[in-house]
């Protein structure tokens, strides 16, 4: 098995890319809009991803936040709130604020499962910040740390519940950036004191399953590289002074704040300890040049893969995809 979770060109497994998979063995895959149609459609997409990998469990993954950010859209699949809706209700009822997200996250989940997604990439554990890019702006819990701490522990919780997987990102914090990483490389110069603000949310919950890297420089800990490329990022500050244990996947590879070749990124975030490198844009040549840059799973990454897949082993939701709607709108209705 190799260290990456690849995407793929379209609504159906190509067999360019059936063989390359097949040879690979990458260790998932994330789906875009580009491979999106419907129920049927995504249910034999990811019954035909697992059974080229030969796991059942195999990470199948998918950006479905809420709002801006959604992969699976309507007529076919309902909208969801933006993570600012449950910040907005915080203020009100802190309570309400937690189990309408809590609900929210579980009819995500079962909405993904239904078609054989199992991880999501959420929550946004990102502390907003005034001032900051939009790029994170109304995906945020908050600005606060412990509500947004508290905000993404219901999320976690609610997806488990429905059977899916959380990653929390962006770590160790895209909150203060000043530009959007799809696009250059952030640099952000908040001292190291400011920075513990960013770093809460994590440390609260650095025993979720899995993880994904900024790629945004934090001057206070590396001036040259950005946290998926810092082996002292990584090292001292995600699995050191956050404490997370989980699987550590980068951000895309393909996103505008990295340089150098598709080799070089992928060998990089893996050099610099991430135990996934993620590749979204289903090209084939930098694909296959991401290939060129990594080996075999580590054994500890494997090890973290497979305790990440078995937190969901067997789960059983507390409630139908329509009562945990129904929950989540009586309670964000709060604010109306």
């Amino acid at each position: 098995m190799t260290p990456l979770i690849l995407g793929l060109a379209g609504p159906a497994v190509t067999e360019e890319e059936r063989a390359f998979f097949r040879d690979v063995d990458p260790a998932g895959f994330i789906l875009f809009r580009r491979n999106v149609v419907d129920r049927a459609q995504m249910r034999a997409l990811t019954d035909d991803l697992r059974a080229i990998s030969g796991r059942e469990d195999v990470p199948i993954l998918i950006d479905q936040e809420g709002g801006r950010v959604a992969r699976m859209q309507p007529p076919e699949w309902p909208p969801f709130p933006p993570g600012a809706a449950f910040d907005r209700l915080y203020d009100i009822s802190p309570m309400s604020a937690i189990e309408a997200m809590r609900a929210n996250a579980q009819a995500l989940a079962l909405m993904l499962r239904e078609v054989g997604v199992n991880v999501d990439c959420l929550p946004l554990l990102d502390v907003r910040q005034p001032g900051a890019h939009d790029i994170i702006g109304d995906r945020a819990l908050g600005s606060e740390p412990l509500r947004v701490a508290a905000l993404g522990r219901a999320t976690l919780e609610g997806l488990k519940a429905g059977g899916t997987i959380g990653v929390v990102k962006h770590m160790p914090g895209h909150g203060r950036a000043m530009a959007d990483s799809h696009v250059e490389l952030p640099v952000v110069d908040a001292p190291a004191e400011a920075l513990e603000t960013d770093l809460k949310p994590f440390m609260a919950l650095n025993g979720a399953p899995m993880a994904m890297t900024a790629h945004v420089i934090y001057t206070a800990w590396d001036g040259d590289r950005c946290a998926s490329l810092s082996a002292k990022v990584i090292g001292e500050i995600v699995r050191g002074r956050i404490g997370f244990d989980g699987l550590l996947m980068s951000d895309d590879l393909g996103m505008h704040a990295l340089k150098g070749s598709f080799t070089e990124r992928a060998a990089g975030v893996i050099a610099a300890g991430c135990d996934i490198a993620l590749h979204c844009s289903g090209d084939m040549a930098e694909m296959c040049a991401c290939a060129d840059g990594v080996g075999e799973i580590s054994t500890r990454g494997r090890e973290r893969l497979d305790a990440a897949m078995a937190t969901i082993s067997g789960a059983v939701p507390a409630a139908s995809f329509e009562e945990s709607i129904a929950n989540r709108d009586a309670l964000l209705a709060l604010t109306a």
